[in-house]
């Protein structure tokens, strides 16, 4: 059995860890550092009797990922910081979401840069008081600065010159010449304070957005991770009965209900999502090339499926933009490798 899929099983029904050998021990605890799970495996199999070698790895994850999260909690200050000065509306998004707002998505999750979204018409005051505070662009090279502050839903990555901290600024969820145009604006009026000062998406749009980052834009790397993130916040939300009909309203408003239901069907398939009739729980055959594409994992953290892999990254950037621009970008970016190199 593919690691993936044993990690997949041992994600939802913890308990199926105890009956496993070592060497299937091993495999999944390799598939699960890979697909940056090991923390959530860790906290889903607490108070379980597993082998001490086991329980030492698991341990050291949930310590490594307290310390993750306080450190993205520290990166949030220093943004909240560098723009106190502002009437801005900050929204966060993603893993620093889940941990600022404690929700139920945020146990064992790890978090990578700071992800935030702020209005358009502020964008270039967001970013000066950024730079000022000590952020810099990564990507300093004329056509990609072009690129991003164009066609794309944020400002080119920032990095801080002395923490090393990442942020990215956004200004919608889905690049400018994807054919989904969720409502931003719509997001950011609707978005719910936190007492720090900062807001996150309300649930539907919460959802709607790792459904659009997953299935309208992604090439599925990380994928396991995504869809586990839908399943803990679905399964949390759809507490409220009418929360269904509410996040299949939401994301026909924003143009994602066809990316929304294949998340949630995509969810339901590999962690047993509980999801509202109102959508569709049938895979597709293009549902099963995702899932096998995210379901790549060996037990050596090895990603396997090489022509999957690259029919779903060749499918994620004709989903970004047109054929005609994406052609010119790809031929730009592969003459300016060859110069690089």
């Amino acid at each position: 059995m593919k690691a993936s899929k044993l990690l997949a099983q041992c994600l939802a029904q913890p308990e199926k860890l105890k009956a496993l050998d070592d060497k299937a021990l091993t495999a999944i605890i390799t598939a699960a550092r890979a697909e940056r799970l090991l923390a959530t495996l860790a906290h889903r199999a607490e108070g379980l009797e597993l082998p001490s070698s086991v329980q030492a790895i698991f341990r050291d994850a949930l310590i490594e990922c307290e310390n993750v999260h306080r450190t993205a909690m520290w990166e949030v200050d220093r943004m909240q910081h560098a723009l106190h000065d502002m009437d801005v509306r900050v929204v966060l998004l993603k893993g620093s979401t889940y941990v600022a707002a404690g929700l139920p998505a945020a146990k064992g999750r790890q978090v990578g840069d700071l992800d935030i979204m702020v209005p358009r018409d502020q964008l270039d005051a967001v970013e000066g008081a950024l730079i000022n505070a000590g952020w810099e662009w990564v990507k300093d090279d004329p056509y990609d600065q072009q690129y991003y502050r164009e066609w794309m839903h944020e400002l080119p990555p920032m990095i801080h010159n002395a923490r090393d901290g990442m942020i990215d600024v956004h200004h919608t969820i889905l690049p400018l010449t994807a054919r989904p145009t969720p409502d931003a604006q719509a997001m950011m009026d609707e978005a719910l304070p936190l007492e720090s000062g900062t807001y996150i998406l309300a649930p539907t749009d919460m959802i709607c957005h790792a459904a659009a980052h997953f299935a309208a834009d992604g090439d599925m790397a990380g994928g396991m991770r995504n869809l586990w993130d839908v399943h803990v916040l679905y399964a949390h939300f759809a507490k409220d009965g009418a929360f269904g009909q509410q996040l299949a309203d939401r994301a026909r408003h924003h143009g994602l209900y066809e990316a929304v239901s294949r998340t949630l069907r995509m969810a339901q398939a590999l962690y047993g999502t509980q999801i509202a009739q109102q959508f569709s729980s049938r895979l597709s055959m293009l549902d099963r090339l995702l899932l096998r594409r995210v379901m790549a994992r060996d037990g050596w953290g090895r990603e396997g499926y090489v022509i999957t892999r690259f029919a779903v990254y060749v499918r994620s950037h004709s989903l970004r933009m047109p054929p005609l621009m994406l052609a010119r970008h790809l031929w730009i970016k592969w003459r300016k490798s060859g110069k690089d190199i």
